[in-house]
């Protein structure tokens, strides 16, 4: 097994390579590497060499190019200089992505949907030493990349991490944040999303769309590839966290509330099985919800969901829905993605209710005796706090090698980055984490 780092040595020219950024989420992407590196020059990093080194990679050197010069117009004295790179690179061209993956320490991959364009870029990071992160909330593909890539990435001594965005940075981490501020064992926590918008609504580029329409058409796959895996199951310690309905009100919020149907749930439970049985950790139980307001909201959203639900399961829905996503998704994903406006005027809040014991109670004899709030709140969640997760990780991985698991593999958010200080940068960046209410026995 290669030691730990070795995919931090010397040698490589870049340290962080965006591939895909000349794409919507990339050119965001871009900007916020430009930021770090401006603060890292400023002295506000530790990197080995003083400076952040980084590259843009994509298809066409003139759209690259476009990126560069629209961050340097929108980001003043943070703008990238002369010396960031310009790599040609094509997901399609094997011999491209190992050009891209010998020359940088850790690859940023914004190339989506994922379950289509991102095996290959995987491929290339393990077999040529870079480590690979990615903000994809697609199951299927975090859990295949684990089967067939854990060991391999483990032998290259590289880490392979998804789920680096609002999926699912703010939930993996907010749960492991939560359990810390809890005096006791934390054993259950159930967290709510809420997303406010301006006076100009609410937008979503429809690359997420996308991934939501082939993933939902393929759940069957996800439950044979599970089985392939052969999870060992994750105990239940303490009481048992009761499942609520897929819609229900929240006194809390005084709004109607839906099961959330990203991928927090299976990203954060990964870190839990994880924490229980390569660190011997307790398990915590989580349910993640999504605050949707009144009951005119919620009428519309089932309406809009059980036409989703209906023609995604058909060739030609999919087909309709990926060819009109701003007419089924009611306006908020469209082909040309949000405005600056609507960027602006966006933000989220994810809420977490924890129980669990307090110091000397058995959570196998006792019900639960102490409750937490926790929260975690940032900017608008699709382009502005996903890049920021994505870079502050990427940093993570460069100045805390130390605190990493001991062996490369393929990891969620929070087995990678549980003893780092990421939760720390990501406060530094606006994405906050704070207590709401403290432990009360």
């Amino acid at each position: 097994m290669a030691a730990r780092g070795s995919t931090m040595a010397a040698g490589r020219v870049y340290d962080i390579v965006v591939f895909g950024a000349s794409g919507f989420t990339g050119q965001f992407v871009v900007e916020e590497v430009a930021r770090a590196a401006a603060a890292t020059a400023a002295g506000e990093g530790q990197l080995c060499s003083g400076r952040l080194r980084w590259a843009v990679a994509g298809r066409s050197r003139e759209k690259l190019r476009a990126v560069l010069d629209r961050a340097a117009e929108r980001l003043g004295k943070a703008a990238p200089g002369e010396d960031v790179g310009v790599l040609l690179c094509d997901v399609s061209d094997a011999g491209s992505l190992a050009a891209m993956a010998k020359q940088t320490r850790v690859v940023l991959n914004c190339v989506g949907p994922y379950r289509f364009f991102g095996e290959p870029v995987v491929e290339a990071c393990v077999e040529n030493g870079a480590s690979c992160i990615d903000i994809s909330g697609e199951p299927q593909f975090l859990e295949g990349m684990y089967l067939k890539y854990n060991e391999k990435a483990a032998e290259k001594g590289v880490y392979i991490i998804g789920s680096c965005g609002f999926d699912s940075i703010p939930a993996d981490m907010g749960v492991l944040y939560t359990r810390d501020k809890l005096k006791g064992t934390l054993t259950a926590v159930e967290s709510f999303l809420s997303v406010k918008s301006g006076p100009e609504g609410l937008g979503v580029h429809d690359g997420t769309w996308k991934s939501a329409v082939y993933g939902l058409a393929d759940e069957a796959s996800l439950k044979k590839l599970r089985k392939q895996i052969g999870y060992a199951p994750v105990p239940v310690v303490g009481a048992k966290l009761k499942k609520r309905g897929f819609m229900f009100y929240s006194p809390e919020f005084k709004e109607y509330c839906l099961t959330f149907m990203g991928s927090d749930g299976s990203v954060v439970k990964r870190t839990q099985r994880y924490l229980h049985t390569e660190l011997q950790q307790t398990p915590v139980q989580y349910g993640a919800y999504v605050t949707v307001g009144g009951l005119g909201s919620v009428i519309k959203l089932m309406f809009l969901g059980m036409l989703f639900l209906l023609l995604v399961k058909f060739n030609f829905g999919r087909k309709l829905l990926t060819k009109y996503p701003e007419f089924f998704s009611a306006g908020r994903f469209s082909k040309k993605g949000p405005t600056q406006k609507q960027m602006d005027g966006t933000s989220f809040t994810m809420t977490f209710f924890g129980e669990g014991y307090s110091e000397g109670q058995d959570p196998q004899n006792a019900k639960p005796n102490v409750k937490i709030c926790t929260e975690v709140k940032g900017p608008e969640p699709g382009y502005v706090a996903t890049p920021i997760a994505m870079v502050q990780a990427a940093l993570s991985l460069l100045e805390d090698s130390a605190s990493l698991p001991k062996r490369g593999g393929v990891y969620s958010p929070g087995a990678a980055f549980l003893k780092t200080k990421l939760i720390d940068r990501l406060n530094n960046r606006g994405v906050e984490f704070s207590v709401i209410s403290k432990p009360e026995v």
